[in-house]
């Protein structure tokens, strides 16, 4: 699947409700709907995805930029990927984080992906890793609850 076929909006940045990093897909949604469904003919589950955003250029750059993706945990296999303003991202991570200090609850923020409105995938997560253009973990920049080890 191609990224252009995939829009990130990251809502509720500001509100007591949990950051949502809203993926809206335009592509042909039999692609996807396989790719979100695991041997089971069920969904994946959140213990199965991992979101992961990959900067392509320097985060200080005015225009960086990078590539946000969620995969499978076990498989390491792409569900999906898209393009992404590293503003954008680091504004949602830094809000994910806020969210879980105030609520101290079990999720951060929540990830959706729908195709005409239509929801495919609704989950709660912890998880949000940030790596340099070389692959390198930004540790700072990620969010990984504590107790958590990589």
């Amino acid at each position: 699947m191609r990224r252009d076929y995939f829009t990130l909006d990251v809502r509720n940045l500001e509100t007591d409700g949990p950051p949502t990093a809203h993926i809206e897909f335009d592509g042909p949604a039999e692609q996807l709907v396989d790719r979100l469904t695991g041997d089971d003919d069920e969904p994946l589950s959140p213990e199965e995805l991992d979101v992961a955003f990959r900067l392509q250029t320097a985060a200080e750059a005015d225009d960086a930029s990078g590539v946000v993706a969620v995969t499978h945990r076990v498989t390491g296999a792409f569900v999906l990927e898209l393009n992404a303003d590293a503003d954008d991202v680091f504004r949602f991570i830094d809000a994910a984080r806020e969210f879980g200090k105030e609520t101290d609850g079990e999720f951060r923020y929540r990830v959706r992906v729908t195709v005409d409105d239509e929801e495919l995938l609704d989950h709660e997560m912890n998880v949000f890793l940030v790596y340099d253009p070389d692959g390198e973990l930004l540790r700072g920049r990620s969010l990984i609850p504590s107790g958590v080890e990589l």
